[in-house]
């Protein structure tokens, strides 16, 4: 199991360096873009499927929200403007998640890592939001707030079960995934509504692929239901 996870996780970090230099070089490259950004998601969500790994609500709603984050990769990817469908197809992943992740945090936790997040949103928003076009604020607002609810159930859920034999790993890899989650689209935003971030696809895709395949990890890690 171990020589796959290795295996696969190499051909992650080589599509994901395609998907970026195809991006980046744009021109005659791009089609390396077109070819390896989806690919890599698809890599990511193959190593779900372990034999041993007990298929329940986690695992089916992880998988759900990585095969609804690849089809909003495709639609953030074409020529065309369809970045409210991609983000759409993206809280649906978020959705997604926060089902998987809400059990077993508790009240508190949860409250305390919404605060966190929601601090680091709010002045996010409050610098971004005046460039946001009218039209696009209802939905950037409904995505933050989903971005936000869901990388506060990770850490919490990872708090709660810090001393969990059976679940503390996959926990801990979950919220890892989800504060990558926060960064990747937080540089995603500045790049698409500022004047733009220098070389931005790479700590866009970078942090990107990263958080799914720490999220993919949280599922195979995971020895307990919870």
């Amino acid at each position: 199991m171990q020589l796959r996870s290795d295996v696969t996780g190499l051909a992650v970090v080589i599509l994901a360096t395609g998907a970026i230099l195809g991006a980046e070089l744009g021109g005659p490259w791009l089609w390396l873009h077109y070819l390896c950004k989806p690919l890599a998601m698809v890599m990511i969500i193959t190593t779900l499927n372990v034999p041993g790994v007990r298929v329940g609500r986690y695992r089916t709603a992880v998988l759900v929200g990585m095969l609804s984050s690849l089809a909003g990769d495709v639609l953030l990817m074409l020529p065309q403007d369809l970045f409210v469908p991609g983000l759409l197809a993206f809280l649906l992943a978020h959705l997604c998640y926060i089902v998987a992740f809400i059990p077993g945090g508790t009240i508190a936790g949860r409250l305390v890592g919404t605060l966190g997040y929601a601090v680091f949103a709010g002045i996010n928003l409050a610098l971004l939001l005046p460039r946001v076009p009218a039209d696009m604020r209802v939905p950037v607002l409904a995505y933050v707030l989903v971005l936000v609810v869901m990388a506060a159930a990770a850490a919490a859920r990872a708090w709660s079960l810090r001393r969990d034999p059976a679940l503390a790993a996959s926990a801990r890899m979950a919220a890892l995934g989800a504060l990558l989650f926060v960064a990747s689209d937080s540089v995603l935003a500045w790049d698409r509504f500022s004047d733009g971030v220098s070389v931005a696809m790479l700590p866009i895709l970078a942090t990107y692929f990263a958080a799914q395949w720490c999220i993919a990890r949280s599922v195979v890690l995971k020895r307990a239901d919870g």
